[in-house]
C-alpha cells in the first residue's frame, strides 16, 4: 500500500522540520515547501493526498493560494488543512470559506495533527459502492465519485460530495448542525459546528449552475434539509 503523500507548506524551517519529522513518524510521506513557487513545482512532480497550508508566506500568502487550487482542475479535490497563527472565529470562518477542508492553530501539538490529517483524509476517500442517487434530475455516482446534472458535470470539493451523498441518501428530514457533523464528518473529529454553515454554502454554490441549490434547505432554528418541495 502507497503512504499518503503530505505537502507540508511552512515558511519556518524550524515548524517545517518538525511536521515532516511527525508526519514520517506516522507512516506518512512528507515532503516541505517554503512559499507558493516551491509548493506548486511539488505539486507538479506528484500530486499530493493532503496540503498542509500556513497562512502567513511570503509572496503570495497561503489564503490565496488555497483559492487558486480550489479553482484549478488538478488541485481541486485536494484536501488543505490551514496552519495558522489566528485564533478568531472570524479568521477560521474565511480560511473554511476559501476552500479549506479544516484549520488547525498554532501552537498545536503532532498528535493532534496527525489526528485531524487522518480524519480529513478518511473524509475525502471516495466510498466503495456502485450506488447512484437520484433526485429532481440530479445524479450522485458514488463509484466514480460525480455529480451530474443532465449532461452538465457539477464541480465539488470531497466534502461538499460527502454532505450531498448523505442529504440525497436521506431526503426530506431535518438535521441540525450537530447531527450533520455526526453523521459526515464523524463523531471523533475537531470541527466546530459553524464550519457545517461554511460547507453549505460552498455546496449550494457547487449546485447553482444547473439551478438545484434549492434543494439544500435552511429550516430556520432547526437545521438542513434535503428536499424537492418547495
Amino acid at each position: 500500500m502507497s503512504l499518503n503523500r503530505i505537502l507540508v507548506v511552512e515558511d519556518e524551517q524550524a515548524i517545517r522540520d518538525m511536521i515532516i519529522f511527525s508526519l514520517g513518524q506516522a507512516g506518512f510521506e512528507p515532503v516541505g515547501a517554503a512559499d507558493a513557487r516551491e509548493a506548486q513545482a511539488h505539486i507538479a512532480d506528484a500530486r499530493p493526498d493532503l496540503i498542509l497550508l500556513d497562512w502567513m508566506l511570503p509572496g503570495v500568502s497561503g489564503l490565496e493560494l488555497a483559492r487558486r487550487w480550489k479553482r484549478e482542475d488538478l488541485t481541486a479535490d485536494i484536501p488543505v488543512i490551514m496552519l495558522t497563527a489566528r485564533a478568531e472565529e472570524d479568521d477560521k470562518v474565511r480560511g473554511l470559506e476559501t476552500g479549506a477542508d479544516d484549520y488547525i492553530t498554532k501552537p498545536f501539538s503532532p498528535r493532534e495533527l496527525v489526528a485531524r490529517i487522518r480524519a480529513v483524509l478518511r473524509r475525502a476517500a471516495p466510498e466503495a459502492t456502485e450506488e447512484q442517487l437520484e433526485a429532481d434530475g440530479l445524479t450522485l455516482d458514488c463509484a466514480g465519485h460525480r455529480v451530474t446534472a443532465g449532461q452538465e458535470v457539477l464541480a465539488m470539493g470531497p466534502t461538499e460530495f460527502r454532505l450531498l451523498r448523505f442529504f440525497m441518501s436521506h431526503p426530506e428530514r431535518v438535521y441540525s448542525r450537530s447531527q450533520l457533523l455526526d453523521r459526515v464528518w464523524g463523531s471523533n473529529v475537531y470541527v466546530e459546528e459553524r464550519t457545517v454553515d461554511v460547507h453549505i454554502r460552498r455546496l449550494r454554490k457547487a449546485l447553482e449552475p444547473s439551478g438545484h441549490e434549492r434543494l439544500v434547505q435552511t429550516v430556520r432554528g432547526a437545521g438542513y434539509r434535503f428536499s424537492t418541495r418547495v
